[in-house]
């Protein structure tokens, strides 16, 4: 998916190979409604004492500097990549500041180079000369070091004790904040605080716990939907891209007391399949211009209330084996991540008071991570039929950063077993709502590790993704949008909940005629007692590649059951029952039917016969198609003609036979204009059937006569491109 669109299901796991209206009285009662909480709270905010920057171009000396160019007030002059302070070789060596007088101090942020302390203190003095510690750090691993403190004093100091590399010891910048409340107020910055597994998120020093959603709806439309988010107990909501269009989902979050993760997109975006291949080793074009443009959001929405962290890409680690394989994958994956990195750099240079994380598919990125992303505040994590190996992959690596979830959910289309059809089977509405609640009890049982989730998906398309996945498709509410429900507050008792739906049949479910009827059965409960319409669906997902779920031709039968008419395109459909309880809620089960050509009465005569034709493709896309593949009795295969008109295809019976019908099973590239002749010796031609009017998938020919050779004279295609038939049938 893209970071603008909303995505339907999607392929991801932990770990893979290779995816109303509304009246305008009140929506301008929404507008003002969110103008006057936005307001109170801007007005809270600003009231609240705040951190000052004390440090930046204040007095500054050191123990040592390399030179010139890397004396001490470089690292102070807010510069966070050009200009540094380096010491000489060795261990003991210090960096401190005149704050230029007495300052209560909150917080030191240091922005170490390549050459960092490994161990250091950091002291304060009112004199400059009698010095006490108030923090010490003994396993500094580079990177960005923010400390928070609780003491007073004129000077700072950074006195180190051992050197992480064989250099000295060098910052980019080295900022002291004070001069406020040491603790923000709620509403406030935003912290991962605590140690090695036991960790907590804190907004304005508060514990806080991510209940989340992933988010669907247009960003306009979220005035509309927000309310709702907001009493199903959601607290954040996720996006995949942040730009200008970002503003109205923020506004409608703060208005609600909903945070948001804001994301970045960078490609290849959204695992196997998805995005666009970029070289991170070579490309520093791309690179520079996403840094400009995510500086730039953070720039426009740090101070926004409704911001709790910043989420640089998505699935990215997984997804660039879809670019790249061998040495090559693993130096991209090493450059992506290091860029990764550079990003968390430059959001914490503009913005120190809230968390950088990055998101991917599979536990084997966090090595990467690791190794060359230490900036980032913690990990993320999409994963969902597998959401509980992800604990177990933690401990194994002996990671020491804490994680969110950033999609989960019941299991995926690449994580279930196939149908007897040979596609995913769907699970039934129970398990779904079943695999919200495994997944939000996987999350909260890794206590003081994962600090929560973002659940896929609050959306509203109503498709084949949709029904699989959105917790509102079509603005209907599941069995899934209540188990979520459940799970975040604790209950939902006083709700009218959706219909079931159970023990669903489609018979024959492997061999329904094209244009003919096949039988569904399903038992529809309302727990409620609610009257309940049960619909019948189709989608040609497997088909054709439509997610598109389109009303299907049925009848009643009583009883639960249906007799349904088939699509005339042949490969598997998926059929759904959908009931609905009139009160906003519905239940929807589904299963697959293969379509196959309907049965035809009497002996194919044209199976094997020597078949020709005016063209044939040889080498495009499953081609070679020759003539021959029309007639071979199988339905997998075709023949294909060059994109032109006109064309034919002719069988040769061997003598003079005589048939009574013919079956044309078009692939997608028909004729909307043919002719059938019939000749006795292959020269002489009369025509016997004429049609102006295809339109493809099947057509069955009652036209009977008595010949050795049968043509299909193709005059207009009813595609740009040429002729297809899977089969080109004969009966007599």
């Amino acid at each position: 998916m893209t970071a603008t669109t909303t995505p339907t299901a999607r392929r991801r796991a932990r770990i893979r190979t290779t995816a109303s209206l509304v009246s305008v009285g009140a929506l301008l009662a929404t507008a003002l409604s969110s103008a006057t909480v936005l307001t109170a709270a801007t007005a809270a905010a600003a009231s609240a004492a705040a951190e000052t920057l004390l440090s930046q171009g204040k007095t500054a000396t050191a123990s040592s500097a390399e030179g010139e160019a890397w004396k001490a007030s470089a690292a102070f002059d807010g510069d966070l990549t050009g200009t540094r302070w380096a010491s000489q070789w060795t261990d003991a060596q210090w960096i401190q500041v005149d704050l230029g007088a007495r300052t209560d101090v909150s917080r030191v942020v240091l922005n170490w180079e390549g050459a960092y302390g490994k161990a250091y203190d950091i002291q304060l003095s009112d004199n400059g000369t009698d010095w006490r510690t108030v923090k010490s750090v003994t396993a500094g691993d580079g990177g960005t070091d923010e400390l928070a403190l609780t003491g007073t004093g004129r000077y700072v100091r950074l006195q180190g004790v051992t050197r992480g590399t064989g250099y000295g010891y060098s910052l980019w910048e080295f900022r002291v904040y004070g001069g406020g409340t040491t603790q923000p107020e709620p509403g406030g910055a935003v912290r991962v605080t605590g140690s090695q597994g036991d960790w907590q998120l804190t907004v304005g020093g508060q514990p806080y716990t991510v209940k989340g959603v992933t988010w669907g709806p247009a960003m306009a439309d979220a005035p509309r939907y927000m309310p709702d988010v907001k009493s199903m107990g959601v607290n954040t909501v996720r996006t995949w891209g942040t730009d200008g269009g970002t503003k109205p989902l923020l506004d409608a979050a703060a208005a609600h007391g909903v945070k948001v993760i804001n994301g970045f997109w960078l490609q290849p975006g959204g695992g196997p399949g998805s995005g666009g291949c970029v070289d991170y080793v070579t490309d520093s074009a791309y690179k520079s211009t996403m840094l400009t443009e995510f500086a730039k959001w953070v720039e426009t929405y740090k101070s926004h209330p409704a911001t709790l962290m910043w989420n640089v890409g998505n699935e990215s680690v997984l997804g660039l084996q879809n670019c790249y394989g061998g040495t090559e994958l693993e130096a991209q994956r090493n450059a992506y991540t290091t860029f990764v990195n550079d990003v968390a750099k430059r959001i914490h240079s503009i913005d120190p008071d809230h968390p950088v994380t990055s998101t991917d598919a599979w536990t084997g990125a966090w090595p990467y991570y690791q190794r060359n992303a230490p900036d980032l505040d913690l990990y993320s994590m999409n994963a969902y039929g597998d959401i509980c190996g992800v604990r177990q992959d933690w401990v194994e690596g002996g990671y020491t950063k804490p994680y969110i979830i950033t999609e989960t959910g019941p299991a995926g289309e690449w994580e279930v077993p196939d149908d007897a059809n040979g596609v995913p089977d769907e699970p039934t509405d129970v398990q779904k709502a079943e695999g919200y609640t495994k997944a939000w009890n996987c999350v909260t049982a890794h206590r003081g590790v994962a600090l929560g989730a973002t659940v896929f998906h609050y959306g509203i398309e109503h498709d084949f993704g949709g029904v699989w996945f959105n917790l509102l498709p079509d603005g209907l509410k599941g069995l899934s949008y209540y188990a979520l429900k459940k799970a975040y507050t604790g209950s939902v008792t006083g709700d009218n909940t959706p219909p079931v739906i159970g023990d669903m049949t489609v018979t024959p479910a492997g061999s329904a005629p094209a244009g003919g009827e096949f039988t569904v059965r399903a038992d529809v409960r309302d727990p409620d007692g609610d009257p309940v319409t049960t619909k019948i669906l189709l989608s040609g997902n497997y088909a054709n590649g439509d997610k598109r779920l389109i009303d299907a031709q049925y009848r009643s039968l009583g009883n639960g059951t249906f007799a349904v008419t088939a699509p005339e395109k042949l490969g598997v459909w998926k059929v759904y029952v959908q009931a609905e309880d009139g009160r906003g809620n519905a239940g929807i089960e589904t299963k697959s039917v293969k379509v196959v050509a309907p049965p035809v009465v009497g002996t194919n005569i044209a199976l094997n016969r020597p078949t020709t034709a005016s063209s044939a493709q040889a080498s495009y896309g499953d081609c070679p198609c020759p003539a021959t593949h029309a007639t071979d009795g199988n339905t997998t295969t075709r023949w294909a003609s060059d994109w032109s008109d006109p064309q034919w295809i002719r069988v040769d019976l061997g003598s003079v036979r005589s048939f009574n019908r013919l079956q044309l099973v078009w692939d997608p590239a028909y004729a909307r204009a043919y002719e059938v002749q019939v000749s006795d010796d292959g020269d002489t031609w009369r025509t016997i059937h004429t049609t102006t009017t295809g339109n493809g998938d099947i057509d069955t020919v009652e036209t009977g006569a008595t010949a050795r050779y049968v043509r299909l004279q193709l005059t207009a295609r009813g595609t740009g491109w040429g002729y297809s038939l899977h089969e080109f049938g004969i009966y007599s």
